[in-house]
């Protein structure tokens, strides 16, 4: 059984879904692309809690 003409506008909510669909996908590779930078950067992982850690402080004794 044969369906009929595709109505236009199928045709232009096909390219508003597929516009979002790339700007999702850009979205989750910058995000994981900022996420492999953090992890290969090594340095201070250690998330920003707004508390002193002296042993961030250049000098401090341990």
């Amino acid at each position: 059984m044969a369906f009929g003409q595709q109505h236009e506008l199928h045709t232009r909510r096909r390219g508003r879904n597929l516009g979002l669909g790339l700007t999702l996908v850009a979205f989750v590779a910058v995000v994981f692309g900022l996420t492999i930078a953090k992890v290969q950067n090594g340095g201070s992982l250690q998330g920003f809690d707004h508390a002193p850690r002296p042993e961030l402080v250049p000098g401090a004794q341990k």
